[in-house]
């Protein structure tokens, strides 16, 4: 069975081919790679969103690296120098909206880390604000969760990345660059 990682770049949707509902301007991941037929992103990322993103055609490996066992980490971008104090909030779970509905997120991992070495993307500056960065590991997966999150603690993502899966990293594969796996990538998520 066919398994891939991908650097998602900005701008695309996690989608392969368009339905009614796909605006034709939307960039699609099936324009970056000849994916085999039935092939499904393992948990989206948005189109502002960009890193990591796994491949696969087996509906058992992609339940079991969406489910709560499995830990994500993501490096955020967030507009404003963010402090001990927010990222101790973070850490403790925070209010949000889902679906118009209050939930508090289960505990994670967060901290300050420095500008990591991505390549150069612009991302919109609000009064030339100076920003700084977060990695934030979580275990479930809400509809724009950590966009929200640092929102909900005074600091807006400005750009977020996605790092790692499990045991998967990104490292230093460039966007849109694709990588086939062969059956060890199981192994990562037992």
């Amino acid at each position: 069975m066919s398994n891939f990682i991908l650097h998602k770049p900005y701008g695309y949707i996690s989608q392969f081919i368009r339905n009614q509902s796909t605006r034709k301007n939307k960039k699609l991941l099936g324009e970056l790679f000849d994916f085999p037929k039935g092939t499904m992103a393992i948990g989206r990322l948005d189109e502002d969103s960009e890193g990591l993103l796994l491949l696969t055609k087996d509906g058992k490996l992609s339940e079991k690296v969406r489910s709560k066992s499995i830990d994500k980490e993501y490096y955020a971008e967030v507009d404003g120098l963010i402090d001990s104090d927010a990222v101790d909030r973070l850490k403790n779970g925070v209010e949000i909206a889902i679906q118009g509905k209050k939930y508090l997120t289960k505990k994670c991992k967060a901290k300050l880390i420095s500008i990591p070495n991505f390549p150069e993307r612009s991302v919109r500056v609000r009064n030339h604000r100076p920003t700084s960065w977060v990695s934030i590991t979580i275990n479930e997966g809400k509809f724009r969760q950590v966009r929200k999150m640092t929102a909900a603690v005074g600091f807006p993502t400005m750009r977020l990345v996605r790092v790692r899966i499990g045991g998967l990293r990104m490292d230093q594969l460039n966007p849109s660059k694709v990588i086939e796996l062969d059956n060890d990538f199981e192994e990562v998520f037992s």
